[in-house]
């Protein structure tokens, strides 16, 4: 081949090349909000940004299972959504990076870790949510205490999820430590009385949602997000709330440490903690409180938590006992019989 051939030739692959389209950039993430909920955010975030996001979801438990084991070579740059204490928990098992996005001054002190290993992206209360029929059979008004899901009309009548798997299990467990005054045994105890009430533990956080709704259990303990959800699809069902008080849990965001992606994933945090992501709660009906203090609580949801007594979960007492307190509760409540 002649030198002006080969030149020619080159000049033509360069040419070729260059004509290719290029690869778009591609984040990786895990969720741990249901698909319904996160797949609108995160494609209006690739609207927005024009990053592509792979995500594959997971309940909390197998979303922080998954990280811990890939903790030396992470698969995902970005945990996306999920109760605080799965992310107190990741905190101490050193498994993400600290980044400070934009909205980080803005935001109340419980809703960001200090060195902004997590940032939150909303606020999620847990209610009671009974099954409107079943109340009225059994002539009974809606829980308005924690001892009232105890009533024997309720008797293998339950659904509420697993410790083992969701982190909606974890955030109730901890609510009844808080309104037992963080006293372990006085919280098991009660704990140990209410198996006695549940039917099934489901695997998810919103397992028991459709069959309260439909009538085969008589009703859970759930996130908001998931009970108004519920009531929305048309289900008879009516939300209420003890009086000694429940948990909310800050829904997080974190940048995996040793993320290969780490520059996208600042810019989906920096997007999912700003007014941007979460003016699109309201717009998308996903009954989240915003965690951003510019993006106003959507007027029914504020409504209906207008007279709840609503305590946040400790993210650092959470965190770093989560474990401890699952494996209790698998030890000494799980095998409970009905």
């Amino acid at each position: 081949m002649s030198d002006r051939h080969y030149v020619l030739g080159l000049i033509a692959a360069s040419a070729l090349v260059l004509s290719l389209p290029a690869k778009a950039a591609e984040l990786n993430v895990y969720s741990i909000w249901p698909e319904n909920w996160a797949r609108p955010m995160l494609v209006e975030f690739e609207r927005a940004s024009g990053v592509k996001v792979n995500f594959l979801r997971f309940s909390s438990g197998e979303a922080l299972a998954r990280i811990i084991a890939e903790k030396n070579n992470p698969r995902v740059d970005v945990l996306f959504g999920g109760p605080v204490e799965t992310f107190g928990a990741g905190v101490k098992e050193g498994v993400f990076e600290s980044y400070k996005p934009p909205a980080f001054a803005a935001l109340a002190t419980r809703f960001k870790h200090p060195d902004g290993q997590w940032v939150a992206i909303a606020d999620d209360p847990l209610v009671f949510m009974t099954n409107r029929k079943f109340l009225a059979d059994n002539k009974l008004n809606a829980p308005a205490s924690w001892s009232d899901l105890l009533h024997p009309a309720y008797k293998n009548g339950l659904q509420m999820a697993d410790a083992r798997t969701s982190g909606t299990a974890v955030t109730r467990i901890f609510s009844v430590l808080e309104v037992n005054n963080r006293d372990e045994n006085k919280a098991f105890a009660f704990l140990k009385q209410l198996r006695g009430n549940v039917q099934l533990y489901t695997k998810s956080g919103g397992g028991g949602t459709l069959p309260v709704g439909l009538g085969q259990a008589a009703g859970g303990i759930f996130f908001i997000v998931d009970a108004l959800d519920t009531k929305a699809k048309g289900y008879d069902v009516v939300i209420s709330f003890p009086k000694e008080g429940i948990g909310t849990a800050a829904e997080g965001i974190a940048l995996l440490k040793g993320a290969k992606n780490p520059a996208l994933g600042k810019r989906l945090i920096d997007w999912a903690t700003s007014p941007a992501m979460q003016s699109l709660f309201a717009v998308h009906k996903i009954n989240f409180v915003p965690a951003h203090p510019e993006v106003q609580t959507e007027a029914s949801l504020a409504a209906v938590l207008k007279d709840a007594k609503i305590f946040p979960i400790d993210d650092n007492y959470a965190g770093a006992n989560r474990k401890r307190i699952v494996e209790r509760w698998v030890a000494e409540v799980l095998p409970g019989s009905n």
